[in-house]
């Protein structure tokens, strides 16, 4: 990721690799600094956000098997 500009797509990538692990610095900077300039990445972000509660939620409601 170092030395190449970010766009949308890589830094929704980034979004979801960051679900499963901890992002490098480098990536951790640029993402940042692009949902800093981008509404919709940043929007992008709050449905992630928004999909993994409910994730959770439903998980945690639903019964045993």
């Amino acid at each position: 990721m170092a030395g190449e500009s970010m766009n949308c797509r890589k830094a929704a990538e980034l979004m979801s690799q960051a679900l499963e692990q901890p992002l490098r610095e480098d990536e951790q900077k640029a993402l940042s600094h692009h949902l800093s300039l981008c509404i919709d990445c940043r929007n992008f972000k709050a449905q992630l956000s928004l999909l993994r509660r409910a994730a959770r939620v439903f998980g945690k409601s639903t019964p045993e098997k």
